[in-house]
């Protein structure tokens, strides 16, 4: 009769137990939406997390709702497709791009946050190293983007290039997509300078999430460089003065070789925290940073062979009187982390005589990719319009 009694006290306790656990998941799930108890905030994407519910908000921005808000889409009366929806009126395709003038700067967007953007579509017209791209995060007086369009997206030669990558892809005929993660606490202002001598039309689209950002999340910085020639013995910098906190994610170059023969026996090199006359990281050449060998020679001959893959590419080789090169590496998976300072640089290097190597004075240019806390230490001066043709 005891041991009845014991078991019965049991599964009492058992029970009420069982009651209490109850009511706190329902108490939990019902201050989470019935759904979102993990407190997901919709920034890191990807097929595995594609099911989970989120309270962050998707917004854009575009010609048609320069504004972003919920419910102001399509209501343009005036723009560039009036006189095309001249019989159908309101709603229908008035205000599908802009038209940027000579010499003048537009605001493609300016949000309030915290939030992130996750994709940008354009499509401008003109040679697009003649679009300056700029981006400003909360509330900075200087961009931490800055960089003609064309080159932002991998795509700097001014023709058409198809580049399949992880965070950039072009399509056909002009259509650059960046996927980069940029996220934001105040506020992000995007614009798009014109330096041309002649009036551009820009197609565009900022996608973007509104939600919570942690504080470990770093801004992204984009900054443009281009030096020709390249100074006799010297390395060029891709970026340099870097100071804070974060993370190299990617590098874009276009390699113009001023003299005959192979051209990328470089190093690449990265000099971090207090790195001086010798860095932590030094690759072994050029093609090796790439991620190709050999030249990039085609094994059934032909000369150089084009690729295009998630992380690295060389999408791009034009041949002539000054052969040039757009070459990617995403450092996606492995990116370079540092604590304080970070400078990369890369060699210039081919071969003369009995196996040596020549130093080369080749039109080299860039944009270094990297996530950082801010302040972020001011840009060089970008170069002028002259400076910056493809020549």
């Amino acid at each position: 009769m005891k041991r009845v009694k014991e078991l019965a006290g049991h599964k009492c306790c058992c029970a009420a137990f069982l009651c209490v656990a109850l009511a706190v998941l329902v108490l939990v799930s019902g201050c989470n939406g019935g759904g979102n108890a993990s407190g997901f905030n919709g920034v890191a994407t990807g097929l595995g997390s594609l099911a989970r519910l989120s309270d962050a908000k998707t917004r854009s921005v575009s010609p048609e709702n320069f504004t972003g808000e919920k419910g102001k889409g399509g209501m343009a009366t005036e723009g560039t497709g009036k006189n095309a929806a001249r019989e159908l009126g309101q709603s229908w395709k008035v205000s599908p791009s802009v038209r940027i003038k000579a010499g003048t700067t537009f605001q493609m967007a300016d949000i309030e946050g915290p939030g992130v953007i996750q994709h940008i579509w354009m499509t401008p017209t003109g040679d697009n190293r003649m679009n300056i791209l700029r981006i400003y995060w909360d509330g900075e007086e200087e961009s931490s983007i800055e960089c003609p369009a064309g080159d932002f997206f991998a795509c700097g030669m001014g023709q058409y290039t198809k580049i399949s990558s992880s965070p950039v892809c072009v399509n056909p005929m002009s259509g650059f997509n960046c996927y980069w993660a940029m996220p934001f606490h105040k506020q992000c202002k995007i614009t798009m300078t014109n330096i041309a001598g002649e009036d551009m039309t820009l197609y565009y689209q900022i996608d973007y999430t509104l939600t919570d950002v942690p504080g470990d999340m770093a801004y992204l910085h984009a900054q443009f460089r281009r030096v020709n020639p390249l100074p006799d013995k010297t390395d060029y910098t891709i970026v340099e003065g870097i100071k804070g906190k974060g993370q190299y994610v990617g590098t874009y170059m276009i390699w113009g070789s001023n003299s005959p023969g192979w051209w990328g026996e470089g190093e690449i090199k990265f000099f971090m925290d207090g790195d001086k006359k010798f860095p932590t990281i030094c690759g072994t050449g050029t093609e090796d940073y790439f991620c190709g060998s050999y030249g990039f020679d085609n094994p059934k001959g032909g000369g150089y062979l084009e690729f295009n893959t998630a992380y690295t590419g060389m999408p791009q080789v034009i041949m002539g009187d000054q052969p040039r090169f757009g070459l990617y590496r995403w450092h996606i998976t492995d990116p370079i982390r540092f604590d304080k300072d970070l400078r990369v640089t890369i060699q210039a290097l081919g071969w003369q005589s009995e196996g040596r190597y020549l130093p080369l004075k080749d039109d080299l240019s860039s944009v270094a990719f990297w996530y950082q806390t801010e302040p972020h230490t001011p840009f060089p001066e970008l170069p002028g319009r002259e400076a910056l043709k493809n020549k």
